[in-house]
């Protein structure tokens, strides 16, 4: 006759044979952290009403995979794109959300594949005042601005012995002087740029051209430090996200949290000031 632990060994062995492989790989962690660049619309910024919490089109992303997995994903704020990057590297959050893929990131996170969007960097144009644009070599005998030079190895050089660039310290400033006739175009990223124009209500005054001066992929990376970073988790993210940017989710988000933004910002300027 079987002694009494043994048969609570057997019948503890059927019950977890008989359990779903996901949910006994996603009983490890029930609730993943992530974090993000805390002002880069429409992608992500701070949320109005909850400040210590992130929204935007990469929230929205992670949440949808988080439903998918069964996994709670809270996106919170982190000061800033640097210390958001420090939090993932150390493990003390998870996921970090936007992260271009660079060699030296390699060592310390696991990108998740495919990329969640893509950041397209465009010249700005005035739209009354838009010129022929089809490569590089358009923008030779032309006043240009631009906050980073971080274009790429390629461009960076082609500008640096062909281009009229000026330096400015931010994008909003770029962008006046692009409305007063000062320089002609502006380099810099499409949607962040969208999200400007709006804050300033310059949407139909400026144009973004097209093709972009350069682009690249923005990842969700997965800490090498992380308590839940596992072969399943890693494997799960890799399939839903392939199968959400297959259906046309995070374009459809982008475009989402766009109008989100807009909406923000009209609120915002309707509001009279204390």
């Amino acid at each position: 006759m079987l002694d009494r632990p043994f048969l609570k060994f057997c019948l503890l062995l059927v019950a977890l044979l008989g359990m779903p492989a996901a949910a006994l790989a996603a009983g490890k962690c029930e609730r993943l952290v992530a974090t993000g660049h805390p002002d880069y619309p429409p992608f992500m910024w701070r949320d109005p009403q909850n400040p210590q919490q992130l929204i935007g089109a990469q929230a929205d992303l992670l949440a949808q995979l988080g439903k998918e997995l069964g996994v709670r994903i809270d996106v919170l704020y982190g000061r800033s794109w640097d210390k958001a990057q420090d939090e993932a590297r150390s493990g003390r959050v998870d996921l970090l959300a936007g992260s271009a893929l660079t060699l030296a990131d390699l060592e310390t996170m696991d990108y998740v594949h495919p990329s969640a969007f893509s950041r397209a960097k465009v010249v700005w144009v005035r739209n009354i005042a838009s010129f022929p644009y089809i490569e590089w070599a358009d923008l030779r005998e032309r006043r240009g601005a631009v906050v980073s030079s971080d274009f790429g190895q390629a461009f960076d050089e082609f500008a640096k012995a062909n281009l009229s660039l000026e330096q400015g310290a931010n994008l909003t400033q770029m962008f006046q002087k692009l409305m007063l006739g000062e320089v002609d175009y502006v380099l810099h990223e499409r949607e962040p740029g969208l999200a400007l124009a709006y804050t300033l209500g310059l949407q139909d005054d400026l144009l973004a051209l097209s093709p972009p001066i350069a682009s690249e992929g923005l990842y969700f990376a997965l800490s090498h430090n992380s308590a839940c970073n596992d072969a399943w988790l890693r494997g799960q993210l890799a399939k839903k996200m392939t199968e959400l940017v297959a259906a046309g989710l995070p374009e459809t988000l982008l475009q989402r949290n766009l109008l989100l933004w807009k909406e923000q910002q009209l609120q915002s300027a309707s509001t009279p000031n204390p």
